[in-house]
């Protein structure tokens, strides 16, 4: 069974920047778009694992800090010639609160 997990309020993640949720299972990267997109994936590129949440945000994509893989967010797939997937999460904001689903 799924379940909501309360991040932070959207105005605490900054546009185009990152949060980092650390739960039992995972490493969560939660972004925020130039329009309050949010996007939820693991924090672990699929290439050499790097912190993706570390990397530089453009449009609905981020680049891995470690080999500037490009990862879809709402996706999780690497993006070009580059081959490999991690997860991504659903995303909601509720009351100006921003929620992943486990």
């Amino acid at each position: 069974m799924s379940k909501w997990l309360e991040v932070a309020p959207l105005e605490d993640i900054p546009v185009l920047g990152s949060r980092v949720v650390d739960t039992p299972d995972t490493r969560i990267a939660v972004f925020r778009g130039k329009n309050d997109q949010i996007y939820a994936i693991k924090d672990a590129c699929p290439h050499k694992q790097g912190p993706l949440s570390q990397g530089i945000m453009h449009g609905d994509s981020v680049t891995c800090p470690l080999h500037n893989w490009k990862i879809s967010l709402s996706s999780g797939e690497a993006l070009g010639p580059d081959e490999g997937c991690t997860n991504v999460f659903q995303t909601k904001v509720d009351s100006g609160l921003v929620y992943i689903q486990l």
